[in-house]
């Protein structure tokens, strides 16, 4: 069922694309703009790991620096069967966790030092398989086209301001339509992507608890983390907050129109989901 939500919300992204781009120029100026984004995303897929580790601030920890760490992700790793990702540590008090890696054998798992002080082995195991299944399902490729869909909706729909409407009118309906794809075009994009993101951590919710056979020692762990954001939530820096939709729970102080666009689906409703995987056992 995530697979079918992910795919129609794929659709749904590209028929945006499509339409957006025929108010520009027609198909050349949306092939223009789509090999464009196209490029710099290909770019940033590829070097992902890297960028991600090094915004959010981590850094590559030995078996020696911490031993409960890499016991825990290389049980879990071969309990997913799936290499042993690198392991990281990121120095701040806020409780989170996040993975990076284009495929199993390129991927990375950082965990925050809060998170380690905050949870205990078990729940901590339920964390890392959830991680793993982001790694195991891909999700950074679904991301990165993602990423390219929408970066080329908001270029496209400022375009479209700047250089009328359909054929080039100025005046009129043309005018109208090209307003108003400037003003709704980018948040449409947003809130898909969002859509697509929330339907990804169900999903690597569900991994990770199959893969540990232990669904209460994820759905533990998130409620721990929610209580553990709330009293220690993360700087809203530019650097935090290129990273944050890869953290397993929203790392600032959430509300109003941020829930809208969040990345994350309700702790309570991945917790629910969780226990009726544990009670279904």
């Amino acid at each position: 069922m995530n697979a079918i939500k992910t795919a129609v919300l794929l659709a749904a992204i590209t028929g945006l694309f499509v339409g957006i781009g025929f108010l520009v120029g027609g198909i050349g100026g949306m092939i223009v703009a789509f090999a464009l984004a196209g490029v710099m995303n290909f770019f940033a897929y590829w070097s992902s790991d890297k960028l991600a580790l090094r915004m959010a601030g981590a850094r590559e920890v030995s078996m020696q620096e911490a031993p409960r760490l890499h016991s825990i992700i290389e049980e879990v790793s071969a309990q997913a069967s799936m290499p042993k990702p690198k392991v990281y540590i990121v120095e701040n008090a806020t409780p989170n966790a996040f993975a990076t890696g284009r495929n199993p054998k390129h991927a990375a798992v950082a965990v925050t030092t809060g998170i380690m002080n905050l949870l205990d082995e078990r729940e901590l195991r339920g964390v890392i398989g959830h991680e793993l299944g982001h790694v195991k399902n891909r999700d950074i490729l679904t991301s990165s086209i993602v990423a390219t869909l929408a970066g080329a909706i908001s270029m496209i729909a400022w375009m479209s301001l700047w250089f009328g409407g359909i054929g080039g009118r100025r005046s009129g309906y043309g005018a109208l339509i090209s307003l108003a794809a400037f003003l709704l075009a980018p948040i449409a994009a947003g809130l898909i992507q969002a859509g697509i993101s929330r339907t990804r951590e169900y999903s690597a919710d569900r991994s990770g608890a199959e893969v540990t056979h232990d669904p209460e020692a994820l759905a533990s762990a998130l409620e721990k983390l929610q209580r553990g954001v709330a009293q220690a939530p993360m700087e809203p820096t530019p650097m935090a907050e290129s990273t944050a939709h890869l953290y397993i729970v929203h790392p600032f102080r959430g509300g109003g129109l941020v829930n809208l666009f969040s990345t994350h689906p309700p702790i309570e409703e991945r917790v629910k989901r969780l226990r009726d995987m544990a009670y279904s056992r």
